[in-house]
């Protein structure tokens, strides 16, 4: 059987638990950088408590949020993965924000960085953990009274979690930034048929009894890392989503952002989230890749960036973002 892909190893890794994740329990409460103010501000759930950051204008004068959902796999609040690198890129997110007088909050999700406890088995988490987790944030963020205008912004798989969470409560605008256009079983259908037909017809009918919402024994040794029996029930659950759906679905205002030097998602993907909500507003951002830095087509330039945390953000990704945000 032939090698996978790198993109589909790590898809097989969205969960990933405590071993291996930054786990942060030593930041101070309160931090003060140029322009802004960072405190800590967690999410009660029911086995504890889901670890975030509030960034705030120095000023302390912002009336909106921002709540920033990070990707898949081990990928923390900050945007960073201990198998790709230390990039900062959600980080950057909220300096940004904080600069153009936007609050914002990021989260380590359950099994990830200060929140890994919450997951103490792989085979208990499910992507609705995840959706009801967003939901929870926003319900407390609506409940605090320092800001009036609210609006969630997924990166990646975090933009798949946050369009089913904004379906079911009320937001005041939504973005996507390098969101699929597909869902993850398509995707996962695409990449296995592009190695080889032999890897495809071996994993479709894995994919299938998953998708039918079955468990499946006796997986093939060389698919184990894929379709473990412990990542099933995330499998099953996520198959469930189409992003499509989900975006046609949201009546708040939207962008859809993408850039196109990323390799893992592209530029067509943002495009059919953008037909899938005609009222959505869609950005294409020029040289910009999947860490929203700027990067070329070269893949090992481009994968370098994934652990330059001192690359700024897209210029032009930040304006976009800030001026969106205001005029909400």
């Amino acid at each position: 059987m032939r090698k996978i892909s790198m993109f589909i190893l790590l898809l097989s890794t969205i969960i990933v638990l405590a071993a291996g994740c930054a786990n942060n329990n030593d930041k101070p409460e309160t931090s003060i950088g140029g322009n802004y103010i960072e405190e800590a501000y967690n999410l009660e759930v029911e086995s504890g408590e889901i670890h975030g950051s509030l960034m705030m204008p120095k000023d302390g004068d912002s009336s909106t949020v921002a709540l920033i959902i990070a990707g898949s796999g081990p990928t923390d609040r900050n945007g960073n993965n201990p198998s790709a690198g230390e990039n900062n890129s959600l980080k950057m997110i909220a300096e940004v924000l904080a600069s153009g007088g936007i609050s914002s909050v990021r989260f380590d999700k359950r099994g990830i960085g200060e929140s890994a406890y919450l997951v103490e088995k792989e085979e208990d988490l499910l992507f609705e953990d995840y959706v009801d987790d967003v939901v929870g944030w926003i319900e407390k963020l609506k409940e605090d009274a320092r800001f009036q205008k609210l609006v969630v912004v997924g990166h990646s798989e975090g933009a798949l979690i946050g369009a089913v969470a904004v379906n079911k409560t009320n937001v005041d605008g939504f973005i996507s930034i390098a969101g699929a256009g597909y869902s993850a079983y398509e995707v996962l259908e695409r990449q296995l048929r592009a190695q080889s037909e032999e890897v495809y017809d071996i994993c479709k009918p894995i994919m299938d009894e998953l998708m039918k919402g079955n468990l499946v024994d006796n997986v093939p040794e060389g698919l184990y890392f894929l379709f473990r029996p412990s990542v099933q029930p995330y499998l099953i659950s996520w198959f469930k989503y189409d992003p499509l759906v989900e975006m046609s679905k949201i009546e708040e205002p939207v962008l859809v952002i993408q850039g196109d030097t990323d390799l893992q998602i592209a530029v067509e993907d943002a495009e059919r989230l953008h037909k899938s909500n005609p009222n959505s507003k869609l950005l294409i951002v020029k040289g910009m890749n999947h860490v929203l830095k700027d990067a070329s087509e070269d893949r090992e330039e481009n994968i370098a960036t994934y652990s330059d945390p001192d690359l700024p953000l897209n210029k032009q990704f930040a304006e976009e973002l800030i001026k969106f945000i205001n005029e909400l």
